[in-house]
């Protein structure tokens, strides 16, 4: 016969089994397994198998080993793993992907019923419609005043009612209401409170930006860098482009003021002398004559869309106004 093991060395075994997970693994899932039963974490544990490890226990057992560990390795970082055992929480040790495994999780959530005393964590809502309940059950809807009325024999709801509130206690009426009606509002799993990846700790939420989110994000913080540079006249990379194209349009206009040439302005200036030019170098873009009847119409717009161009590639660069 087995010789059943001392609490003692249960602990020991814990321990060794911890700190192994913790030298094995570096990124680790600190779930709260609040409303969890043993055969739903069982289930989780079958999913995760392979890549995945699922540690239970005592948040004081869990504490101290991770603080010992992290003295005897040397491993700081070890320190804010600690920090985060708050409350009904278990660890979750993986090497795979931490998307994915979160996805896995979620897999394993189940419903259950509104008991007595147990917080909401999301509004109730009672839809419309028959109930299938005979008249006599009608003193449950009158307490809750949830308006109702008789249809071929059944109680039928006559329109949704916000039965609970999400941070409000169910009440013994409220739990048996939704009972006979067969509705279990709330679903209980392991839920990711935080998350742990070498030594840095973030939301779970950061777990769900993708690309398009992060190049968003670093192209607003361009624009703020470009616009703060450009409000203090301080030159950084990302202003350098505009403080160049804002010099040359002071030394352009100085340049038209004072009757100064150089290379880059002289059909600026050519133009301005003779605005029909405009319309001239329009006209071979057009691609050959307009029809009758609305070539005025035409060339103006064809003019219009010649001087945006210009003005477009003037913010961008020198090209328009070097000689060919």
């Amino acid at each position: 016969m087995a010789v059943k093991p001392t609490k003692a060395e249960k602990k020991i075994a814990y321990d060794q089994k911890l700190c192994q997970l913790l030298d094995e693994y570096s990124q680790v899932l600190i779930a709260s397994a609040d409303n969890v039963g043993s055969n739903q974490l069982q289930g989780i544990r079958s999913g995760l198998r392979g890549d995945s490890v699922v540690l239970m226990g005592k948040n004081t057992m869990m504490k101290r080993s991770i603080r010992l560990h992290a003295e005897k390795t040397g491993n700081d970082n070890l320190r804010k793993l600690e920090q985060l055992l708050v409350g009904n929480v278990g660890l979750i040790f993986t090497k795979g992907d931490l998307k994915e495994v979160r996805e896995e999780i979620a897999k394993y959530k189940v419903g259950a019923p509104a008991r007595v005393g147990l917080v909401a964590p999301i509004d109730v809502v009672v839809p419309p419609g028959n109930t299938g309940l005979d008249p006599s059950q009608t003193s449950f809807f009158q307490v809750l005043n949830i308006p109702t009325k008789i249809n071929k024999g059944t109680v039928e709801i006559i329109t949704a009612v916000e039965l609970i509130k999400k941070g409000e206690k169910v009440g013994s009426s409220e739990a048996a209401l939704l009972a006979k009606l067969g509705i279990r509002p709330f679903s209980y799993g392991l839920n990711i409170q935080s998350v742990y990846d070498d030594g840095s700790v973030f939301s779970p939420e950061v777990l769900d930006l993708t690309e398009d989110d992060l190049l968003l994000r670093f192209a607003t913080g361009v624009s703020m860098v470009t616009s703060l540079s450009l409000a203090i006249s301080y030159p950084t990379l990302a202003a350098a482009p505009h403080m160049f194209i804002n010099g040359y349009k002071n030394v352009l206009a100085i340049a038209i003021a004072c009757d100064y040439d150089f290379p880059q302005a002289e059909k600026v200036k050519e133009y301005l002398k003779d605005p029909s030019k405009f319309a001239l170098a329009a006209a071979p873009a057009a691609g050959g004559a307009a029809p009758a009847g609305g070539g005025g119409g035409a060339a103006a717009a064809e003019e219009k869309k010649e001087e945006s161009e210009e003005e477009s590639d003037g913010d961008v660069g020198f090209s328009l106004f070097d000689d060919e």
